[in-house]
């Protein structure tokens, strides 16, 4: 078993860096700046290199076994030590600020492509997804990103540079006691490798649970009303505390590991650097090696062990950095919706308002077992308003979700102009219909940022006009900044009766071919169900409209009422038609509401 298992490993660790390399393609817009940052590094890490042997000249100079001393030499060797030093501190510097902004750069350049994907993905994807996962992707793991761009790259290969060239030179100073000190590399390689799988393990385990941690924050916030409506304040605390005690469960273990490899790396470079003094002193002692050269080459060694054991701190940031690129990687695996921007839907595209279900059949990508429609047909003629009606869970917002493709059906066609829904191009096919649902989401900004949702390029007076079309100037008009009104987290300051009527604005300023209504007044009082009533039917005027409704008293009007009972199409006809059909089931549903 282990034979197999080995080499499958290799390539999960060889792809997971590849896959990470992707992210490069956001710095290459920046690769001058980068180059340059990368330049001041290897100027200023073979500075670095300057100072040991510099240093041991300087204590040769000065004496040592010689009989006489140049001062001259000395000053000469410290001036030159001065100058390297603030070239090194220059250096250092313009190195960090091209770093910091290319790195900001970058990851803005990588948080916006993020955002564009992730709002382009079909609804398949966010039903298997919480808000608050995805929030943290775009923000914890970025910022992990962050510090690995700006600080991690740029040590990893300052250090790289400090012991391949402080070897060379150790090398050169003095071959035995080098190879007395590489004896101990394949031990600190091994050490390496074992710890660092741990910790990458353990690292994306944490950035999960962060994940989770950020999602229960989000929705116990957006969802303040109920949780202090069922007093539900220590549940939520008690499942937070949990969760994030399974973060810093996580932290600790991977602490441990970080600890240990950390600990083994002091102990083995700090090792080998006794032993090479101890060899270095005899040396001294026969007369075959200056104290100057034994000063360099300690202070190689030191240089040497700090960057090897700063490997360690940076290898296991790389591992975290992995971690959190996978995650990223993740989603803009995912394929997006064929969606683009469109200003001006083509001639051919144009929506006449005719629609046709055709034989549809469809079950939701994560309940594969459970057909929501089942061969269902209907036709819907231009300017038509048709009714959506049936028990819960008959499948009507499941229709409204096909129309708008959503989703696509697994069999069956859906058509508009008598041509395939798949034919048309998907935003201009969405831009040409508008959907007031039964729970409105408002953003939140001002009254005028949400009815111009529906246009964002309108002017004031088409806004105004809009809200005068849905019954909700007299309301806006009250409040001292009318329009620039903010509405507070999902339009928390606004009734349920006003919130709905903002819909409607919006909808009215689109001007949709094709409008739907998803029980767009049954959760309103009868004076708020007055007003967004009258809006409607100003809306629904010259437009094909989809109206989908448990109270029967508000389709009776509809030229055309289409009946789901457990996804099948049951029946079809007008009101008049439909309450003559004897055990029919609108004409059940109609006399249990009338009757009451």
């Amino acid at each position: 078993m282990q034979e197999d298992s080995t080499p499958q490993k290799k390539p999960l660790r060889a792809a997971a860096l590849k896959r990470t390399l992707r992210l490069y393609k956001y710095v290459k817009p920046y690769w001058p700046a980068f180059s340059l940052g990368i330049l001041f590094l290897f100027v200023s890490s073979a500075a670095n290199l300057a100072f040991p042997k510099l240093l041991g000249e300087l204590v040769d100079a000065a004496g040592g076994h010689r009989v006489t001393t140049d001062p001259h030499r000395i000053n000469q060797i410290g001036l030159l030590l001065a100058a390297i030093l603030i070239a090194q501190g220059i250096f250092g510097y313009l190195r960090i600020m091209l770093f910091v902004n290319v790195t900001e750069r970058s990851l803005a350049s990588l948080r916006q492509h993020i955002y564009n994907h992730l709002i382009k993905l079909p609804m398949r994807f966010f039903l298997s997804r919480r808000v608050g996962e995805l929030g943290s992707r775009i923000s914890s793991d970025i910022s992990l990103l962050q510090e690995t761009f700006t600080t991690t790259v740029a040590e990893f290969i300052r250090q790289i540079i400090i012991i391949v060239g402080g070897i060379v030179l150790l090398l050169h100073t003095s071959v035995q006691l080098t190879l007395l000190m590489l004896a101990t590399l394949p031990v600190i390689m091994v050490i390496a490798y074992f710890f660092g799988r741990f910790v990458r393990r353990y690292s994306k385990l944490a950035q999960s649970q962060v994940a989770e941690a950020n999602t229960i924050v989000e929705e116990t916030l957006q969802g303040v009303l109920n949780v202090k409506a069922f007093a539900n304040e220590f549940f939520e605390m008690k499942r937070y505390r949990q969760k994030i005690q399974e973060v810093a469960a996580t932290g600790m273990k991977t602490g441990k590991f970080r600890g240990a490899f950390a600990a083994s790396m002091i102990v083995g470079i700090f090792g080998a650097m006794i032993g090479v003094i101890w060899r270095g002193a005899l040396l001294i002692a026969e007369g075959k090696m200056d104290p100057g050269m034994l000063l360099s080459f300690v202070l190689y060694s030191s240089f040497i062990g700090g960057s090897v054991a700063g490997l360690a701190e940076v290898y296991t940031s790389i591992q975290k950095s992995i971690g959190a690129t996978e995650h990223l990687l993740e989603i803009l695996d995912e394929p997006a919706e064929p969606i683009a921007e469109t200003a001006v839907v083509a001639p051919q595209d144009h929506l006449t308002g005719q629609l046709s279900f055709s034989n549809v059949s469809f079950h939701y990508p994560t309940r594969e077992d459970q057909q929501v429609l089942q061969h269902v047909s209907f036709d819907i003629a231009p300017d038509q308003q048709v009714a959506l009606v049936g028990p819960s869970g008959a499948g009507k917002s499941t229709v409204v979700s096909l129309l708008l493709r959503l989703y696509d059906p697994q069999s069956g066609t859906v058509r508009f102009n008598g041509k395939d829904a798949t034919s048309f191009p998907l935003s201009a096919l969405r831009s040409q219909m508008a959907i007031v649902p039964q729970d409105v989401f408002l953003f939140g900004g001002t009254i005028r940022d949400n009815i111009a949702y529906g246009k964002p390029e309108a002017t004031t007076e088409e806004i105004r006009e809009a809200a005068q079309k849905a019954n909700a100037w007299e309301f806006i008009a009250r409040f001292p900044d009318g329009l620039d009104t903010v509405v507070g987290e999902r339009g928390i300051q606004l009734s349920g009766g006003q919130r709905q009527r903002i819909a409607i604005a919006r909808a009215v300023l689109k001007n949709p071919r094709i409008l739907i209504l998803d029980e767009a007044t049954s959760a309103l009082d009868s004076e708020s169900e007055r007003l967004v009533q009258d809006a409607l039917e100003k809306l629904m005027e010259g437009r094909t409209s989809i109206v989908i409704a448990h109270r029967l008293s508000t389709v009776r009007q509809a030229d055309k009422i289409i009946v789901l009972d457990k996804g099948q199409l049951v029946e079809e006809g007008t009101h008049q038609e439909l309450i003559l059909m004897e055990g029919g089931l609108y004409k059940s549903l109609s006399d249990m509401q009338f009757s009451h």
